[in-house]
C-alpha cells in the first residue's frame, strides 16, 4: 500500500540523537540575568558538548571550554579570573536550577544510546558509566558544570577531569585534581571544588593547591558526596553534596550500601573480562544506609540527626540564605517531611509533613524559599496538585503543578497544566498573583533570575530557548519525517490519545501498530514533536500508529496517578485496548492487524498485551521490559506494588513469568546485556519461562547495550517483525 519510506531514517535517527544533538541543553542565568551559560555540541551528529556563553546585551555568544581544541592542558597552576564582574547575589553552585538537560530517567526511548569516548577521552570509568545512565546522558566532552557568585570563574568536568575557566580571560586551566571524579561543585566564594573519586569527598584550591580528602569511607560499601541507586534512578536526586551559602561548609551524604544485594553484569562477548559488580536494592530487600553530615572545610564533621527512626530515604537537600533544609521519606512513602537543619549541631526541627495512605509524591523542585522565607511546596488536594506557599495553596483547582523551576526575589516559577498535552510556565507572587507566561501550545520549562527568564520552548513545531527576547543558536538536524499528530479524548475518560496515519493517507483501512509508554514517569501524549519521530517513521511504512496515556501517568492530578496503586496492570491494559477502539471509531483501522511495540514500562505493556489480550494484540516488541516485578528497585517499586515481604500478592499479579504458557502470538523480547536499570534477567527469565512452556519468541539480544539502547538501527528489525507477525507483505 505504502512504499517504505526514507530507508536510512533510523540511523540518521540513531546518529542525531533523535535530533537532540547541537540544541543547547543545561542552561543556566547569571545572578544579574545579563548572561547565559550552556553546554552545546558544534553540530548535528556530534556528541561532544562545549561550554558555551550568551551576552544578551549584544547578541554575542562565545565558546567558554571546547574538549576538542584544549590540546595539552596544563596541570595545576594558577588561573587568572580577571576582576569581579559585581553581578552581585548567590547562585546554587553545581547547575541546580538548569533548563533544558537530560531526558527524564524514564523518558522517551532514545536511540543514541550509550556514547563512544569523545576526542581525547579515554573509555568512562565505572562510577562515569553509572552517571550517565542515570541522568541517561548520551553525550560527552563537558559533562557538567558549576560557577561561583560572581561568575570569576567557572569549574567543569571534561573526560572525567577537572577544569577551570577565568571568565574574564576565558583561560581554561586543568587543575591537578584526583582524576576520575565526577559531580565536581564550586564554592560560591570560588575558593575551592569540591569533587568526588573513588567514593571519596575532596577538595581542591581553585589555585590548583591543597587537593586533600574532606570525607574517606570507612570501608569498600561506603561513599561520600555520592547519590544512591535509588536517590538518583527513582527520586531524580543526582547530587550528594551541597556547598553553604558562605563556602565555608558542605551537607554530605554518606552512603553505606553493606545491607544492599550486590548483583552482576557481564559482556557474553567477552569471556575474559570479570563481571561488574553492583549495589542493586531490589524490591523487598535491604536499602543502602543515608545519613548527612556537615563538613566544614578545615575538616571538622558533624552529623545530622534527623530524629525519625522511620525514615529510609533522603529526598532532597536545600541550603539557601534562610539555612539548611532536608527532606525525608519513609519507607512506605506514605510521610514526606521536610526538616531545618542546625550545621552547627545537626539538630532538626519539622517545618512542613505530608501524609497519604497510598504515597506521598515527590515534585521536582521544591521544597524552596522565597526571599522573603516563605516556604515553597505542592500539596494534593482531591484531585488536583496545588502550589502551596507555607502550606496554603495559591494555584486553583483543576491546575496541576508539574515541577517548580525556581525563586527569583519573592516570584515562584513554576510549570503546570490544565490540559495534559501541553505544560506551560507560570509565575505566583504575593504582589502580583498567578501569571501564566507561555502561551504556543506545547511544553515548557524554564529558569528566572534577577527579572530574566529563559524559557525553553518544546512544541509540534520544534524546539528554542529563547531569553530576553534572543533565542540561543541550535545546530540539531532537521528531521525529514515531520510527525502529523491528531489527538484525541478516548473514551469515558477521554485517554488523551495521539494518532499518527501515513504522508499522503487518503483514506484507506489501515493496520495498527500501539506505540505507549503507559508508565508513572512520563506522559507521551503532549504537544512537543521529539516524542513521535519513530512513531510517525512507522506510520508512513503503512500503519495508523496510536499513542495513548492511561491511568497512572502524570499530567491528571494526584486521582488518576494513584488509580494504579497496588496494581500495575489492570488498568495499563485496559485503557490502550479502550484508546483503540475510540480512535477505530474516527479512522478506519484493521483490528484484526494490530500490533504493539515499547520500551521500559512500555516493553512491560507490550508483553503483556499479547500475553493477556490475543484476542486484541496481534504481535508485539517489547524492549528492556519489567517482567518480574522483584527484580526492580524499592523505591519505586514499593511506591505502586508495596513491600513484597509484606504482600506479595500486587507482585505476582503484575508479573508476566506466570503467563508465559499463555503465548499464542509473535513476540520480539529486545535486550541490552549492560542494563543496569531493568537487569537482562527480565527478559532472559520470561524467555526461559517460555521455552519452558514449548512457545517460540524471538530475542534480540544488544551486547554492551544499557537501558539506552546502542546507537544503531533497531527500528528496521522491529519493523520486519511486525510486518511478519501481522501478516503485511
Amino acid at each position: 500500500m505504502f512504499a517504505a519510506k526514507m530507508p536510512e531514517y533510523p540511523s540518521l535517527l540513531a546518529r542525531t540523537q533523535r535530533f537532540r544533538l547541537g540544541r543547547p541543553q543545561r542552561v543556566t542565568l547569571t545572578p544579574d540575568g545579563r548572561r547565559v551559560l550552556f553546554l552545546r555540541s558544534r553540530g548535528a551528529e556530534d556528541p561532544v558538548r562545549c561550554l558555551w556563553q550568551l551576552d544578551l546585551e549584544t547578541g554575542a555568544e562565545r565558546v567558554l571550554a571546547d574538549p576538542l581544541s584544549l590540546g595539552p592542558l596544563s596541570v595545576g597552576g594558577p588561573v587568572s579570573p580577571g576582576d569581579s564582574l559585581s553581578v552581585g547575589g548567590p547562585v546554587s553552585p553545581g547547575d541546580s536550577s538548569s533548563v533544558g538537560g537530560t531526558v527524564s530517567p524514564r523518558g522517551p526511548l532514545s536511540v543514541g544510546g550509550s556514547v563512544s569516548p569523545g576526542a581525547g577521552e579515554t573509555a568512562p570509568s565505572a562510577q562515569e558509566r553509572a552517571r550517565r545512565e542515570r541522568a541517561r546522558d548520551q553525550g560527552s566532552g563537558v559533562a557538567a558544570y558549576s560557577f561561583d557568585q560572581d561568575v570569576r570563574l567557572v569549574a567543569c568536568t571534561i573526560g572525567e577531569q577537572l577544569h577551570l575557566v577565568g571568565m574574564r580571560t576565558g583561560t581554561v586551566t586543568r587543575l591537578g585534581a584526583r582524576g576520575p571524579l565526577t559531580d565536581a561543585t564550586i564554592s560560591p566564594d570560588g575558593a575551592h571544588v569540591a569533587y568526588v573519586h573513588d567514593g571519596e569527598l575532596r577538595l581542591i584550591g581553585t589555585d590548583g593547591d591543597d587537593d586533600r580528602p574532606l570525607a574517606t569511607p570507612e570501608g569498600p560499601a561506603v561513599t561520600y558526596g555520592l547519590a544512591e541507586h535509588v536517590a538518583a534512578e527513582s527520586m531524580e536526586r543526582h547530587r550528594g553534596h551541597w556547598w553553604s551559602p558562605e563556602g565555608d561548609r558542605l551537607a554530605v551524604a554518606r552512603v553505606d550500601n553493606s545491607p544492599v544485594g550486590v548483583w552482576y553484569l557481564s559482556d557474553p562477548t567477552d569471556p575474559s573480562a570479570p563481571p561488574t559488580a553492583q549495589r542493586y536494592p531490589a524490591a523487598g530487600t535491604g536499602n543502602a544506609i543515608v545519613d548527612l553530615w556537615i563538613f566544614a572545610v578545615d575538616g571538622r564533621k558533624t552529623r545530622v540527626d534527623f530524629g525519625w527512626d522511620e525514615y529510609e530515604y533522603l529526598v532532597d537537600v536545600v541550603w539557601d540564605a534562610h539555612g539548611l533544609m532536608a527532606v525525608l521519606q519513609n519507607r512506605a512513602q506514605t510521610v514526606l517531611r521536610t526538616v531545618a537543619v542546625s550545621p552547627e549541631t545537626g539538630e532538626t526541627r519539622t517545618l512542613a509533613e505530608t501524609h497519604d495512605p497510598a504515597w506521598t509524591q515527590i515534585v521536582p523542585g521544591v521544597p524552596v524559599r522565597t526571599a522573603s522565607g516563605a516556604l515553597i511546596a505542592t500539596g494534593d488536594i482531591g484531585e488536583t496538585r496545588h502550589l502551596t506557599v507555607d502550606g496554603v495553596p495559591v494555584t486553583p483547582a483543576g491546575l496541576q503543578v508539574y515541577e517548580v523551576h525556581g525563586v527569583d526575589g519573592d516570584t515562584v516559577l513554576f510549570a503546570a497544566t490544565d490540559e495534559p498535552t501541553e505544560r506551560h510556565l507560570w509565575t505566583w507572587s504575593a504582589a502580583g498573583g498567578l501569571d501564566r507566561i507561555t502561551s504556543a501550545r506545547g511544553c515548557h520549562s524554564g529558569i528566572r533570575t534577577a527579572g530574566t527568564t529563559a524559557i525553553l520552548g518544546a512544541t509540534l513545531d520544534g524546539h528554542a530557548v529563547t531569553v530576553g527576547g534572543r533565542t540561543i543558536k541550535d545546530f540539531s538536524a532537521t528531521s525529514p519525517v515531520v510527525p502529523e499528530v491528531n489527538f484525541l479524548n478516548a473514551g469515558e475518560r477521554e485517554l488523551r490519545t495521539a494518532v499518527l496515519l501515513p504522508a499522503g493517507w487518503r483514506g484507506e483501512t489501515l493496520p495498527v501498530l500501539m506505540d505507549p509508554y503507559g508508565g508513572a514517569a512520563m506522559q507521551r501524549v503532549v504537544a512537543d514533536r521529539d516524542y513521535y519521530y519513530a512513531s510517525q517513521w512507522f506510520a508512513d511504512q503503512g500503519f495508523a500508529v496510536i499513542v495513548a496515556d492511561g491511568r497512572g501517568t502524570p499530567g491528571r492530578g494526584p486521582r488518576w496517578e494513584r488509580t494504579i496503586h497496588g496494581d500495575r496492570s489492570t488498568f495499563l491494559l485496559e485503557d490502550q485496548v479502550a484508546a483503540l477502539h475510540a480512535a477505530a471509531g474516527q479512522f478506519p483501522l484493521d483490528l484484526s492487524r494490530v500490533g504493539i511495540r515499547g520500551w521500559s514500562a512500555g516493553g512491560y505493556l507490550a508483553a503483556m498485551a499479547v500475553l493477556r489480550r490475543p484476542e486484541t494484540f496481534h504481535c508485539a516488541v517489547a524492549g528492556a521490559p519489567v517482567t518480574d516485578m522483584w527484580l526492580y528497585d524499592t523505591h519505586w517499586q514499593e511506591r505502586f506494588l508495596g513491600d513484597p515481604r509484606l504482600d506479595p500478592a500486587a507482585y505476582e499479579n503484575s508479573s508476566l513469568l506466570r503467563d508465559a504458557p499463555k503465548l499464542s502470538r509473535p513476540l520480539m523480547l529486545i535486550h541490552g546485556l549492560r542494563d543496569d536499570n531493568v537487569y537482562p534477567a527480565h527478559t532472559l527469565r520470561l524467555s526461559a519461562a517460555l521455552l519452558a512452556a514449548g512457545k517460540p519468541h524471538t530475542v534480540l539480544p544488544l551486547p554492551g547495550g544499557s537501558h539506552m539502547p546502542p546507537g544503531v538501527d533497531l527500528l528496521t528489525p522491529e519493523l520486519i517483525f511486525i510486518r511478519d507477525g501481522l501478516g503485511i507483505a
